[in-house]
């Protein structure tokens, strides 16, 4: 018996099927956005208040804290078993958040001790970079048995 189904209900299918599909590419681009205005929001907070290099450091600290469980717990979904285990996973995500930390910090001294602009419009426009590149090192390297 065949079913013929409404065309309204295949593009839900296929709707459903993509979301199945990129659900990592999904969740991470919602959680990295949440991550990013953690970050942006500390940063200007912050920086109304100190030194923005400090308060750049600061936004970090806190963003990548909540990175860590978000990509763990919803992103990629891992199941480290053991301390062990769980002490090198945390340690490589700071580890390449490290190295994502000195991109960042090079793009802000770059976009307002260089060319002097608006420290927030930088941010932003750092963060894009940032979180496109910590994607790839989350996926490739970090949570790379996770797929």
């Amino acid at each position: 018996m065949r079913v013929n189904l409404s065309s309204q209900t295949k593009e839900w299918i296929i709707i459903i099927q993509l979301i199945k599909k990129y659900r990592s590419v999904i969740s991470y681009l919602v959680f990295g956005g949440l991550t990013t205005l953690i970050n942006i929001v500390a940063f200007t907070l912050l920086n109304s208040v100190m030194n923005y290099q400090v308060a750049n450091i600061i936004a970090w600290f806190l963003s990548v804290l909540f990175a860590y469980v978000t990509n763990k717990i919803w992103v990629f979904s891992s199941k480290t078993q053991g301390f062990t285990a769980l002490v090198k996973e945390m340690g490589s995500f700071f580890i390449f958040r490290g190295l994502s930390l000195i991109m960042d910090i090079f793009m802000m001294w770059l976009g307002i001790s260089i060319l002097h602009a608006n420290p927030v419009l930088t941010k932003i426009v750092d963060n894009i970079v940032v979180v496109i590149a910590n994607y790839f090192f989350s996926k490739l390297y970090i949570f790379k048995s996770n797929k």
